[in-house]
């Protein structure tokens, strides 16, 4: 029993200040009042009309139970590389398939605490991709609800300050209306972003 636990338990990558893993924690123990640097992701996932999901988080979770945000988030396991760690969650959280997934943020990091002291502190690229249906099947143990919203009312809604939605998605949807243009087609491609400006412990070999 205590090796089968010790063989499935989730791990993520903790980081120094320029982005080097120097070691791994539970991923169940990771968040508190003093919450280490650790490497994590965003996705927004949009459908071919272009509409955004949006998803609440489950209201048991450590950290920001029941509020809404980006389509999902996860962590990549130690040696594992980001675009697989992406579909990986987004099958587990959404029972969705992506496509056309491109890096949009790769440099992105941030810092949070909830009114319990708890905090977060990721370096957290942030991807864009496509999904290959609308019906998603989100996990209830994760997703609480979700939602297909179009693209430039939302990310107008919060950069306005209308829209309650969590302090990650609030600095990453500024940052991407920045970077794609505040009358980016959400129907069209992006540019992926530069990979080499990743975090170096989100580059691992072999590539993806």
């Amino acid at each position: 029993m205590t090796g089968t636990a010790a063989t499935t338990e989730e791990l993520v990558v903790l980081l120094d200040e320029a982005g080097h893993r120097t070691g791994t924690a539970p991923k169940a123990e990771v968040h508190s009042a003093r919450t280490p640097l650790h490497l994590a992701f965003s996705c927004y996932l949009f459908d071919r009309g272009g509409r955004l999901l949006l998803t609440r988080r489950a209201e048991h979770k450590r950290t920001w139970p029941g509020v809404w945000t980006n389509s999902f988030c996860g962590h990549p396991g130690p040696d594992e590389a980001m675009g697989a760690a992406i579909r990986r969650r987004c099958h587990q959280e959404l029972g969705v398939e992506v496509a056309d997934l491109a890096l949009v943020l790769p440099a992105f990091r941030y810092e949070a605490v909830m009114d319990d002291g708890t905090r977060e502190n990721e370096m957290c690229p942030v991807y864009v991709a496509r999904a290959t249906t609308g019906d998603v099947e989100p996990d209830p143990d994760e997703v609480a609800a979700s939602e297909w919203v179009d693209w430039p009312a939302f990310s107008a809604a919060v950069l306005a300050g209308h829209r309650d939605i969590s302090p990650w998605c609030r600095q990453q949807v500024a940052e991407l209306v920045r970077v794609l243009g505040p009358s980016w087609d959400s129907t069209g491609a992006v540019t992926p972003a530069d990979p080499t400006l990743l975090p170096p412990a989100a580059v691992v070999s072999p590539p993806e």
